[in-house]
């Protein structure tokens, strides 16, 4: 008997049911079994990217970092006698799958560019700010500090990766994005064995560190969130477009190191997939609120040093990204996370999507209008990496992290 089991607390409410049913054909709840066949992803690792770590660590300090990233500029074939633990990843990442279609890659990257900065609030108050509420996920971010005491510097590099692997064109072998993903599965091995080693990791609790579950629900904040997130806020997509921007992060996933089986192929997959993530994973505990008022700091800092003025500009950018989250996650979830709950600003963020949602409607039928919407978020995208360079430095080949290899 095929039970379906009932909405989870995320689903419940917020908007993730409206979309799941205005988005995704026939019923999207889990039952039983699925679940249970998702749990066992979750003491499953990343053995290739491990390996890879675990090789690093047995070389000279700065040696097998310096390594891969010559096979990753290069390729694994331009070293003289690599390792078995280098050829095994590379061979293996190199081998693209059968399924990725350049042409969509590149039509889901123009997707995303268009939405320019705006979509860098789905990103901080849905995705980062939605992960928050997966309490076992966080307990490597909190064991770190790196995202609690570094967090505006861990934001701007996540908002930096997240435009080098959306960027057209990037997600070619060597280019940039490319190189990203891999770089980041990277650092997430490293991560693992760093969590591995210590004496208090619970396993029982929280299972394996980084491990697939985890890193599936990621990719699904950063793809099928991102997606709802933008509509949310007015932007419109064919299905074509939306199918596309899935399309790229199910690439992203498997370079990252997704088991295939857990990466949706469309849609309806990536709902389904949400749903078991948000029935097993998302049970916030007191580390998700001290990551989420982390989070909400590093909204408050773009006054800093501005006076009054600055103050003003302050409380203006924590209630509005406190409402964007509000109107995604719902109130539980906000009023549990400790999120400012200001009525003014949330209609004033329906109001902003409205006005959005109009022009966007008419887009489509003004001749150019997508293809200039596309150069004005290429552009206002490249101005942000630029200006927040120069501003807070973030370390885009994550050497801070993988220091020791």
């Amino acid at each position: 008997m095929d039970e379906r089991l009932p909405d989870p607390e995320l689903f419940r409410q917020g908007g993730f049911r409206l979309a799941s049913r205005l988005f995704a054909e026939g019923d999207v709840r889990v039952t039983a079994p699925q679940v249970e066949w998702l749990r066992g992803f979750a003491q499953a690792e990343d053995p290739l990217a491990d390996a890879v770590v675990a090789w690093m660590y047995a070389q000279p300090a700065g040696e097998g970092r310096k390594l891969f990233e010559r096979a990753l500029a290069e390729g694994i074939g331009a070293l003289e006698s690599p390792s078995a633990e280098l050829v095994a990843f590379f061979r293996d990442v190199e081998a693209t799958p059968y399924w990725v279609d350049n042409a969509r890659l590149e039509r889901g990257a123009r997707a995303i560019t268009r939405t320019g900065l705006l979509g860098l609030f789905p990103l901080a108050d849905m995705s980062l700010m939605g992960g928050y509420l997966a309490s076992r996920a966080t307990k490597a971010l909190v064991a770190t500090g790196e995202i609690e005491f570094m967090a505006t510097k861990r934001l701007v590099e996540t908002a930096t990766w997240w435009i080098d692997v959306t960027t057209p064109g990037t997600l070619k072998h060597g280019k940039k994005g490319y190189a990203s993903a891999l770089r980041v599965r990277l650092v997430h091995a490293h991560v693992r064995k760093a969590m591995n080693g210590r004496d208090d990791w619970d396993y029982a609790a929280w299972d394996r560190p980084i491990n697939q579950v985890q890193t599936t629900g990621t990719l699904l904040l950063f793809s099928l969130v991102f997606v709802f997130g933008t509509q949310l806020l007015g932007v419109r997509y064919s299905d074509r477009e939306r199918a596309d921007i899935l399309h790229l992060w199910r690439y992203v996933g498997w370079l990252m190191g997704v088991d295939e089986e857990l990466l949706p192929a469309d849609e309806e997959d990536a709902w389904r997939m949400l749903w078991l993530l948000a029935a097993t994973e998302f049970i916030p505990d007191d580390d998700s609120k001290r990551l989420a008022k982390a989070l909400l700091k590093t909204h408050g800092g773009v006054g800093e040093g501005r006076g009054a003025v600055g103050k003003v500009l302050s409380h203006v950018s924590v209630r509005v990204h406190s409402s964007i989250s509000r109107l995604v996650l719902g109130k539980a979830n906000a009023d549990f996370l400790e999120l400012p709950n200001d009525p003014v600003a949330q209609l004033a963020i329906l109001a902003v999507a409205g006005v959005n949602f109009a022009s966007e409607t008419f887009r489509p039928f003004i001749p150019g209008a997508t293809a200039l919407q596309e150069r004005i978020g290429r552009a206002g995208r490249r101005t942000y990496v630029k200006r927040l360079g120069r501003i807070f430095s973030p370390d885009t080949t994550y050497a801070q992290h993988m220091r020791a290899a």
